[in-house]
């Protein structure tokens, strides 16, 4: 028995020497880190005219008038059913900034849906149920959110090669 308290003692020890684990990536110990300065100001949205507009991509959507990112850049799209597609865009610029411009452009502030990951979601047409698989909406999410290196660019060698906020349209249902 003596044995046993004995073994069980060393392995409670050893288990509370173990070294903590670090996080990954450990920051670089040859450059000091010192903490960026902390404001709950708002930022101001960012200014369109400053981005050159993106080329427009084999199977993007005609948006009409719905506002997008002018350096937004069309990905791929998914079948929502009912007639309706999911449009994804990538952007280089921080979720914080993204929300602004669609705050700004759209005239509304939206829902947030999550805070982890951060998403936030703008109606942009009445939903209806028994027409619709998905609300009309301009969805943008966090893709650098806790770390996280971004949305995967799907064209090979292009640039960006990641994309830290992507932006899902979903458009209402075209005539049938």
């Amino acid at each position: 028995m003596r044995a046993l308290i004995g073994v069980l003692s060393f392995a409670c020890a050893a288990t509370l020497a173990a070294q903590t684990p670090q996080p990954f990536p450990a920051p670089r110990a040859s450059t000091p880190q010192t903490p960026a300065p902390q404001t709950n100001a708002p930022r101001p949205p960012a200014a369109p005219a400053a981005q050159a507009p993106a080329a427009a991509a084999p199977g993007a959507p005609d948006l009409g008038d719905l506002p997008l990112y002018p350096s937004a850049v069309y990905l791929t799209s998914y079948d929502a059913g009912r007639g309706q597609r999911f449009y994804l865009y990538g952007v280089t610029l921080t979720y914080d900034d993204a929300v602004a411009y669609y705050r700004a452009a759209l005239k509304t502030r939206g829902d947030e849906l999550y805070e982890t990951p951060p998403t936030h979601q703008f109606e942009i047409a009445r939903f209806r149920d028994s027409e619709m698989a998905f609300p009309p909406s301009i969805t943008v999410k966090d893709y650098a959110w806790g770390g996280g290196s971004g949305y995967v660019n799907p064209v090979p060698g292009a640039s960006p090669a990641r994309f830290p906020t992507i932006i899902q349209v979903v458009l209402p249902p075209t005539a049938r």
